[in-house]
């Protein structure tokens, strides 16, 4: 199997940013995207994305057999959540492997979520999402959406072998249309897709990423 390329990887710290200004975009506004609640936040940063990842988003979808859509369940997220996020599960890691040095445990933790200076969820770029009916019934996919590699034994990988043939047959679904669109995918988390990030930046080869931290969205008054 190729070996996987972490988020925490020197490689992925090393490519440079050209922000190109794009703005995020509440994806709640966007005719034809169904939006999940599980990850919703006070601000509604969780359903906005950049314009031009909307954009190849929406593309991709256009891509998927009739009856079968994205079900978007995070888009952004501010820069003080990600880090939350990501010191909370090293903890957990840290208890778990005692033994561990800094750079282990953050390697480990990379594998779930990212260190947060080079986070795609921070650029406004990154999107977790699933596939769903027209009715939002959610099509099977071998794990739940942010599965932990712990909880799921390692089927939260998008290549893992131990998942059922639907399950396959539909992480294959959601790669065809999303990487025809110009996304990347994360390998250690199927759900996981970016474009315009560091991360997309370092697999596509382009010569800088397109996004920075994003601005949070402005909550209306």
């Amino acid at each position: 199997m190729t070996d996987i390329i972490t988020l925490s990887d020197s490689r992925v710290a090393e490519v440079t940013e050209q922000e190109c200004g794009e703005p995020l975009v509440d994806l709640r506004e966007t005719p034809g995207l169904r939006i999940d609640l599980r990850q919703a936040d006070t601000d509604g940063s969780y359903a906005h994305l950049r314009l031009g990842a909307l954009r190849r988003l929406l593309q991709a979808q256009s891509l998927l057999p009739a009856g079968v859509r994205f079900l978007v369940v995070e888009g952004f997220r501010p820069p003080e959540l990600q880090r939350r996020y990501f010191e909370e599960y090293a903890a957990t890691l840290r208890a778990a492997h005692p033994d561990a040095g800094p750079d282990r445990i953050r390697e480990l933790a990379s594998a779930y979520i990212s260190p947060p200076e080079v986070a795609p969820h921070v650029s406004g770029g990154a999107v977790d999402l699933t596939l769903c009916t027209a009715d939002g019934t959610e099509l099977p996919l071998g794990t739940e959406v942010n599965a932990t590699p712990e909880e799921s034994a390692g089927a939260c990988r998008t290549g893992a072998p131990d998942v059922g043939a639907a399950a396959r047959a539909n992480r294959a679904l959601m790669g065809r249309a999303l990487t025809t669109a110009g996304f990347v995918n994360y390998p250690t988390e199927w759900w996981h897709w970016s474009y315009g990030d560091r991360y997309w930046a370092l697999l596509s080869g382009a010569p800088a990423a397109r996004y920075g931290p994003a601005a949070a969205p402005v909550r209306p008054a």
